[in-house]
């Protein structure tokens, strides 16, 4: 029986979040209606939920969230491809023809009315066999598929990933999946960094290790200007803070190659003497539609090689959103947060 009302997550303002209650959506011949079952925090709702600004794509008195797994409950006339109970990921700069909900998709609500749904483009399937905490993941994995391609890594390359985040952690794992031979996960949170040796990767906390040893020791020395390097072909920047183009700078060899993907606010200091001697190669975080990743990504869960449940660390429901974001600011306690439903 269709619910008259929903609970929906307002977004009010940094550290403030109403849980409201909606009217449930009628369902017209060429729509869907989901119910949300699991929604990962992001970045941007950290961002936002920290000090906001338009650069979060959250706004204002309006319903936010948008790294949900949900199930269809509801098929208008029109629209093929789908059952009822169907485990599906809202394809949030897709689905709603509307670019303001990319980052506000109303993933922190109960139910979404989908128009003009699409199957493969308004909403991407997926295995209702997955743990459900392993396909939460599937958004930050798009974010670390995306921005590990633009490297093209090759079987045998070695890899160095600058943070060990819920984006750096599944970029060093795609960095596996797609034949890396040794991943290295630096960050500053030891909690963090023994969630990534549980992975399998090499850890480095440049806080009270010195980067630059471990890294020669774990790859080897390879020549460079204007001083020797390591031997680790491929890095990912997935904090964007200066200190790692500086440690980017200290270990990339010749032909070394970056993908930016964690975003700077400030600019930062690059020799471009060494960038042109060293002849490196700096990306952007990649290019690519989220559907364009929805085969690897789905192989990759199936293939069952990585514990990809156990980086959700905590689970709130939606009644205590405001917990759920607090706790996900939290870097030495969380990996990866979500709103239950």
């Amino acid at each position: 029986m269709k619910p008259q009302q929903y609970k929906a997550a307002i977004f009010r303002g940094p550290g403030k979040v109403d849980v409201v209650s909606l009217d449930y959506p009628a369902c017209g011949d060429d729509e869907i209606i989901v119910r949300n079952l699991l929604t990962g925090i992001c970045g941007s709702d950290i961002f936002a939920w920290q000090k906001h600004g338009p650069t979060s794509r959250i706004w204002i008195d309006e319903e936010f969230g948008h790294e949900a797994i949900a199930e269809v409950v509801e098929i208008g006339s029109e629209v093929t491809g789908l059952a009822p109970g169907d485990r599906v990921f809202v394809n949030t700069d897709k689905a709603f023809r509307d670019k303001r909900r990319v980052s506000a998709a109303g993933g922190f609500s109960q139910y979404l009315r989908i128009p003009r749904c699409e199957v493969g483009y308004s909403v991407l399937p997926i295995d209702a066999d997955l743990p459900l905490r392993a396909a939460v993941l599937f958004e930050p994995f798009v974010i670390a598929t995306r921005g590990v391609k633009v490297l093209d890594p090759q079987p045998g390359d070695n890899a160095i990933v600058f943070g060990a985040g819920i984006i750096g952690i599944t970029s060093a794992i795609m960095l596996k999946w797609l034949g890396c031979d040794t991943v290295m996960v630096v960050d500053l949170s030891d909690f963090r960094l023994e969630n990534a040796g549980r992975f399998g990767f090499l850890t480095c906390n440049p806080a009270h290790e010195d980067l630059r040893e471990k890294a020669v020791a774990a790859f080897g020395a390879s020549p460079g200007y204007p001083a020797e390097k390591c031997g680790a072909r491929l890095y990912v920047d997935a904090v964007g803070v200066a200190a790692v183009i500086e440690h980017f700078a200290m270990l990339a060899p010749r032909n070394g190659s970056l993908s930016l993907v964690g975003v700077h606010k400030a600019p930062v200091a690059l020799d471009l003497a060494a960038v042109a001697f060293n002849n490196w190669h700096i990306h952007g975080c990649g290019d690519g539609a989220t559907e364009d990743f929805l085969a690897e990504i789905l192989a990759m869960m199936r293939a069952g090689r990585f514990d990809l449940a156990s980086l959700v660390t905590h689970e709130f429901p939606l009644d205590r959103i405001e917990d759920a974001l607090a706790q996900a600011c939290k870097p030495d306690e969380a990996q990866k947060v979500c709103v239950t439903f």
